[in-house]
């Protein structure tokens, strides 16, 4: 299987006269065989025995999708998985607004007969289980599985059809718990679903088993991708691109997939408990059989939190890849925010207990809370000053990548404020439970995930459509979004001092409460309509918007040394890496390695850490299974909430599609 590579220079695609190939090793390429070491099989074409049109073409059939249904159900590329991603986590986006703007404008005066009691504990449970499972964590692995092999200067992203079957499960996850909810059996008793109310004495019916379930989907996909972008990141980065040379991008996405291989199994754990105790009669979470409810709280916490880092932390990929760009200088304090990542991803799982202040529990252990849930603010401050500095001492570029992210640093740093108040218990326990929180963590995960998602959008569109979007529109949507999201958050800060809890379907005129509330869902109304503009800018660039080239923002990493959008095989040979910013080192001509194969789907694997080429390895074919697997692991959680047999006879059609799935076919591509 291993095969040496042969070292070369080409232009970029991007270079109207390609170069001639040329021999030698170049500079800072380590690790990369001569030829003479084991000579390359006389029978397979490689792309070295190939050139300009010809080897993009026969690549771009070797590596593309089928046309067809069963084409686009069985593709394993990592870009039209990841666009599919991104697609379907903006849906769930809009459909938690949706819901959102109906308990705001059910909350906007006071005795307001709107919208039920039972049905705004519906809105409210699918809004907080939507954003936080359904998009919150999802889409930042969804750019990672789009960007990640483009960053680093491979073809495609490990475990190729494990890709596809996450997002498969993923996609039937959401949708189930929505035709739930269409079909008045959605959830209601919070994103969090807290027992005992949970449980199967105060919840009968069939709602919080779908919640559950919606829950073990969603995990299972996302522990799969995060698998996926650990070994993509070490195993599968070009030759030459050492740690201290990875993009900050690929950094906050590796320690993203850190945090949720080790968070999710406890919210994992939970919801297997919980679903147990109501369909098994187990009594895990019930006092009364030995069980106990502040568990569960435990086990979901473990996980709440560092999810809240889940959502952030890559945005903080986003947020350096932008103001690298715009500041038109490399990072200031590359290997502090390095750090300052790692430190942040430890720290989240020492914080959980802080969301259970007003538990009973003894103060010893509360005040290592207050302490660790203050210290997280050092690490995320670090990041905060390395970009301004970045900015200082760069030419800042003002264009709408940048807006957004300047909109973070503004909202971010404020939501980040109110958080060192809460890490207090004597404020946490007046607060708890009040609008003041409801305002705190939007602040957090709003300014700190989704402005620098909006301006992540703005900056990779290009790559995405090869399309420019609007400025103008851009402008508009920044302002609007900016704006209205102080008037719909700020106020809640004063209402929740005032007394009003969270959780409420109404209030009486009493209680001063109403006017606050109009505004804020005055607020919202222009929040949702900045959306609208978003929406209205993606449709229009994406069918007419300015041809974008391959690298319209003149940026320095690699996914921007491809064609917009990328081509089937990213790279018509892959790339060497000697810098940060290895284009704006080479302005010309790009170094690169050749020695893959043209016919078949190969990719290389390189060392851990020094990034040196160590040998090349089949890519997965296309293949049909992943998706009859999905379809088959749907079918048995949906019928495991009815009846427990449904595991049992569910087994039967999974275990065939996982033979189908890995059964060798005789070619190397399929074993992989």
């Amino acid at each position: 299987m291993t095969q040496t590579l042969a070292p070369h220079d080409v232009a970029l695609d991007a270079v109207p006269e390609p170069t001639r190939l040329l021999t030698g090793q170049p500079a800072g390429m380590p690790g990369v065989q001569s030829e003479a070491d084991a000579p390359p099989d006389p029978r397979e074409l490689r792309d070295d025995q190939v050139d300009g049109q010809e080897l993009t073409a026969r690549l771009a059939r070797t590596w593309g999708t089928r046309k067809g249904i069963i084409g686009a159900l069985s593709t394993v590329d990592h870009k039209i998985i990841g666009r599919r991603y991104i697609i379907t986590a903006f849906i769930f986006l809009f459909l938690g607004g949706l819901s959102a703007v109906a308990m705001r404008m059910q909350l906007a005066r006071p005795e307001s007969g709107l919208i039920g009691p039972d049905l705004y504990n519906q809105l409210f449970t699918m809004h907080g289980t939507t954003m936080m499972f359904l998009f919150g964590v999802p889409i930042g692995e969804a750019f990672a599985v789009f960007l990640l092999p483009l960053m680093l200067g491979t073809r495609n992203i490990a475990f190729a059809r494990l890709n596809a079957y996450s997002y498969y499960v993923y996609l039937f996850g959401g949708a189930m718990i929505w035709f739930a909810f269409m079909l008045n059996i959605g959830p209601d008793v919070g994103w969090f679903a807290y027992v005992p109310l949970s449980g199967p004495e105060f919840s009968p019916g069939k709602r919080v088993d779908f919640w559950a379930q919606m829950i073990t989907f969603t995990e299972v996909a996302g522990i799969a991708v995060a698998v996926q972008i650990v070994v993509t990141v070490f195993k599968m980065r070009a030759p030459g691109m050492t740690l201290d040379r990875i993009p900050l991008f690929v950094w906050a996405e590796l320690v993203n997939a850190f945090i949720i291989i080790f968070a999710l199994p406890a919210v994992v754990t939970a919801s297997v408990m919980l679903i147990m105790d109501r369909l098994v009669g187990t009594h895990f979470f019930n006092p009364a059989e030995g069980g106990d409810a502040l568990l569960y709280q435990h086990l979901f916490w473990f996980f709440g939190h560092p999810e809240v880092y889940i959502i952030f932390i890559p945005a903080t990929g986003w947020v350096s890849a932008i103001v690298v760009t715009f500041s038109r200088r490399q990072a200031f304090g590359y290997i502090p925010l390095v750090l300052s990542m790692i430190a942040t991803g430890f720290l989240s799982f020492g914080l959980w207990v802080h969301h259970m202040f007003t538990t009973g529990l003894p103060q010893l252990g509360a005040s290592f809370f207050t302490a660790s849930s203050m210290l997280i603010a050092i690490p995320n401050g670090i990041q905060i000053f390395c970009w301004i500095a970045t900015l200082w001492d760069g030419r800042p570029v003002f264009r709408t990548p940048l807006l957004f992210v300047m909109g973070f640093f503004f909202i971010f740093v404020a939501g980040g404020l109110s958080g060192i108040m809460l890490a207090s218990v004597p404020i946490d326990a007046q607060v708890h439970d009040t609008m003041f929180v409801v305002a705190h963590f939007h602040y957090v995960l709003i300014g700190g995930n989704v402005f620098p998602l909006l301006g992540a959008v703005y900056y990779w569109f290009p790559k995405f459509t090869g399309r420019m979007m609007s400025e103008r529109l851009g402008k508009w949507h920044f302002w609007l979004a900016f704006i209205g999201f102080n008037i719909t958050f700020f106020p809640m800060h004063i209402t929740g001092l005032m007394g009003m809890p969270r959780r409420v379907y109404t209030y009486l005129p009493e209680m001063g409460w109403g006017n606050l509330n109009l505004i804020s869902t005055l607020g919202a109304t222009m929040l949702f309509a900045s959306f609208v503009v978003f929406l209205v800018n993606v449709v229009v660039s994406a069918r007419r918007g300015a041809l974008a080239g391959p690298n319209p923002w003149d940026a320095g990493t690699l996914e921007w040394a491809t064609s917009s959008p990328p081509l089937p095989q990213n790279f018509d040979r892959i790339p060497v890496v000697t810098n940060r910013e290895p284009l704006w080192a080479h302005r010309n001509t790009l170094p690169v390695v050749a020695g893959l194969s043209v016919e078949n789907r190969e990719v290389i694997i390189s060392t851990a850490t020094a990034g040196r080429a160590d040998l090349k390895e089949s890519s997965p074919e296309p293949s049909i299974w992943p998706f009859l697997a999905a379809i088959a692991t749907t079918v048995t959680f949906i019928g495991s909430i009815f009846t427990p047999w449904a595991i049992v006879w569910g087994g039967l059609p999974t275990t065939i599609t996982l033979l189908g799935w890995f059964w060798p076919k005789g070619v190397k591509e399929d074993e992989a």
